[in-house]
């Protein structure tokens, strides 16, 4: 046995639990929530996730939405610690991997601060996860030699400099972007895309109820609420849309007006 993949009690260990599908879980991931005896995970993790761990594990939600926070970042910073000083084995288990938008490195530095063993087991993000499940390329040599990813929920907004990361040959992929998705379309149109480039909301990727929808920018606020799209969803902007496998409501709804016309 390689010691050095033991874990040992008194460890945080940052689990990425992917985009939902837990067969997309890495191996070691679900070695590692096997030896745990605390879980601490977020609100967006699937339950069959969770259930690889055993039913005696202690869970503990930190579950967070847009409008309200069960525990602040640095509360839950101080619980994974503390559980880890108290001599337990923790799994801080996050959705997609815990270094993108999983405040991860804020966890790894509390962590090192307090003297506590920490390990990072990375996960399948929901940009590759969930493109790869509605076939979505997200670098095509045709169409984009270059993918970004953006947080669409951050204040100031409008003052974040995007440019150069969105248009012809590049991707754009957009977490967090339900709420705030009119003001992403006039912010980038307003930054020179173009308002009939592609984009494609990928709702709840690799979970049961996941959907893929197309349409260009301008509309794309419109059908996020026509579509009545929820959270978990990602907004990916740029030509590579229009190799994936997903519904055209843009197309849909044109058709519907040349018929009433």
């Amino acid at each position: 046995m390689d010691k050095r993949r033991d874990i040992v009690p008194g460890t945080v260990l940052l689990v990425g639990a992917g985009p939902g599908d837990p067969d997309l879980l890495t191996v070691r991931a679900v070695r590692a929530l096997a030896r745990a005896t605390v879980v601490v995970h977020d609100g967006l993790v699937d339950d069959r996730v969770l259930a690889l761990a055993p039913a005696s594990v202690r869970r503990i939600s930190v579950a967070k939405s847009r409008a309200r926070h069960t525990l602040p970042q640095e509360a839950i910073n101080a619980l994974i610690v503390d559980e880890a000083l108290n001599g337990e084995t923790v799994v801080r288990l996050k959705g997609g991997d815990p270094f993108i938008f999983g405040r991860g490195g804020e966890e790894v530095d509390a962590c090192r601060a307090a003297g506590v063993a920490v390990e990072v087991i990375p996960g399948i993000s929901a940009a590759v996860g969930c493109a790869a499940e509605a076939l979505l390329p997200l670098t095509h040599r045709e169409a984009s030699s270059a993918v970004s990813f953006v947080a669409g929920q951050c204040k100031g907004l409008t003052e974040q400099d995007w440019s150069g990361l969105a248009g012809k040959g590049r991707t754009l992929v957009i977490y967090m972007g339900v709420a705030t998705s009119t003001e992403i379309a006039d912010k980038l149109i307003a930054d020179g895309v173009a308002p009939d480039m592609p984009v494609a909301v990928l709702e709840k990727g690799t979970r049961r109820d996941a959907r893929a929808l197309r349409t260009i920018l301008t509309d794309l606020g419109d059908m996020i609420a026509r579509e009545r799209v929820q959270s978990p969803a990602l907004i990916v902007v740029g030509e590579v849309v229009l190799h994936a496998d997903a519904e055209d409501r843009l197309f849909q709804i044109a058709r519907q007006a040349e018929t009433l016309a």
